[in-house]
């Protein structure tokens, strides 16, 4: 009897301790999400730029440098999650802080562009694709320490260059989607600090514009990065950047004068711009 009298305490007793510790832990408070300890890229930086900017030749120059990775674009636009209609979900990813859809889309994100700078044992990532324009917000959410490189080009020669390579496009259509990217490039410099590139003066003048990115990027700069064609950059191909024989050529080539005529879409961009 004595025997089960003492198992019988024993039993309450660790009963009453693991209610305790069920209800200190439920009165806890729930885990906040921060991005500091949530993120494994620190401080990525963005190139925002307009298609057909030159913006894979910007790509190829900072990619040279050994402190920095700028892979093949990686089109984070097109990225999404779908979570089925489920209570248990929703209730997963409060109690895990995370922000439905959209908080498993950053992890997404920054797993993505995490592991495609691990392969280049790299310490810094600098992403480019011309669509990250119209997700620069969420990028900004994603990662609060990203920084900001704006490449501008006459908008005129952008329309010229984008037509050599959609010829199937008519003048007018040609004419609105170099708007649309210049527009919201031209919102994204309003909105966010940043540095902005003009690509005819990385054309001409590849050392000092590359020494201006690397101060603004905290790395030292070197000049073997204005030599892009000694390093291997992949392939060059549709979809993934330039692909034209001028990026193959491996050297920087000075940039073609502005057109003479400029179409009347692109005039009040032209302007805001400075050319």
């Amino acid at each position: 009897m004595l025997k089960n009298a003492v198992n019988r305490g024993l039993r309450r007793a660790i009963g009453y301790e693991l209610r305790r510790a069920g209800t200190a832990a439920s009165a806890a408070p729930q885990r906040r999400y921060d991005p500091s300890r949530d993120r494994l890229l620190d401080r990525p930086a963005f190139i925002l730029s307009s298609v057909r900017s030159g913006s894979t030749l910007l790509r190829v120059l900072l990619n040279s440098h050994p402190e920095l990775h700028a892979p093949h674009e990686t089109h984070l636009r097109d990225i999404d999650v779908a979570l089925r209609e489920s209570k248990y979900i929703e209730r997963a990813l409060e109690h895990a802080s995370i922000d439905g859809r959209q908080g498993l889309r950053f992890l997404l994100w920054d797993r993505y562009l995490q592991r495609e700078l691990a392969t280049s044992s790299k310490p810094r990532l600098v992403n480019k694709t011309p669509n990250d324009l119209f997700i620069v917000d969420d990028i900004a959410r994603c990662w609060p320490d990203a920084q900001f490189i704006f490449l501008l080009r006459h908008p005129g020669a952008i329309a010229r260059s984008r037509h050599e390579t959609r010829p199937q496009d008519s003048a007018e259509r040609n004419a609105q989607m170099v708007k649309r990217y210049g527009d919201a490039l031209q919102a994204a410099r309003q909105r966010y600090e940043g540095l902005t590139v003009r690509y005819e003066d990385v054309a001409t003048d590849p050392a000092a514009e590359t020494r201006r990115i690397c101060a603004y990027l905290g790395v030292p700069w070197v000049p073997e990065m204005v030599n892009y064609g000694e390093y291997d950059h992949g392939r060059f191909k549709a979809g993934l950047g330039d692909w034209k024989d001028k990026i193959k050529s491996g050297e920087v080539q000075p940039p073609e004068p502005p057109p003479a005529e400029v179409p009347e879409q692109l005039r009040e961009l032209t302007a805001a711009w400075g050319y």
